[in-house]
């Protein structure tokens, strides 16, 4: 921070936690260990908004980094959490690899100043994800030849919480497909490319975030004019909420 933003004593910073909570602090030394820094109020919390997305995808078997650049833009994009996810076509995940996965989500949780951070599961084995989905209001799959995912949503759709499924290099079998669609998950395509697990896992989250914001936008604004509206009504003037 010394470094990078050449800040020094008597600057203003704001901290966080990564569970909400917000401070904002004064730097009071500076030197080569590190620095000092006062908190100038009590912390301030905020819930997560919106839909919250966990990403459930097969990547156990990726190299050359690409699980590191999948679960690193995860955290970018405002994933709630990441869950390796065990298949027929990718059984394992490396351990030493979840130890450097968290390390990533670290660091792409200060550079992007998300105040929620975003978990790294343990590792599921496909037959116990199962359950997950049937409990599930909304449970999108990528899959080849589906229904385009922007044609499935819809501001009908509600809820707290939607999970991302997406198969590993190969993609799911076909046993694998049927089981997850019988629990409740609804495939959705992605476009006429085949892609790789880290695209298409980009390409469903990328997506829903855009869309879940703009949901959450529509219904301030809904509640914004039903607001104005009645107070036009109170006041006897037409038109008030226009």
């Amino acid at each position: 921070m010394a470094k990078v933003l050449r800040l020094a004593a008597n600057d203003r910073v704001e901290l966080f936690n990564g569970a909400g909570g917000i401070v904002e602090g004064s730097i009071q030394m500076v030197d080569r260990t590190g620095l000092d820094v006062m908190a100038l109020e009590d912390p301030k919390v905020s819930a997560p908004h919106g839909i919250q997305w966990h990403v459930f995808a097969a990547f156990g078997s990726l190299k050359g980094g690409r699980a590191d650049w999948l679960v690193e833009k995860c955290t970018e994009l405002g994933a709630n959490s990441v869950t390796p996810l065990l298949t027929e076509r990718s059984p394992t995940i490396p351990d030493n690899r979840v130890d450097r996965l968290q390390r990533v989500i670290l660091a792409a949780i200060k550079q992007c100043q998300r105040l929620h951070g975003m978990r790294l599961n343990p590792p599921i084995k496909f037959e116990k994800f199962l359950p997950i989905v049937a409990r599930s209001k909304f449970s999108l799959l990528g899959a080849a030849e589906a229904t385009p995912l922007v044609n499935i949503l819809s501001s009908s759709i509600i809820g707290t919480d939607g999970l991302i499924i997406v198969g590993p290099e190969g993609d799911f079998t076909e046993e694998e497909i049927q089981m997850l669609t019988k629990a409740g998950a609804i495939p959705v395509g992605l476009g006429p490319c085949r892609l790789r697990v880290e695209t298409a896992t980009m390409a469903l989250l990328s997506t829903l975030m855009l869309w879940s914001d703009a949901q959450m936008l529509d219904s301030e604004q809904c509640w914004r004019k039903k607001r104005r509206d009645s107070w036009g009504l109170a006041l006897g003037i037409k038109g008030y909420g226009t």
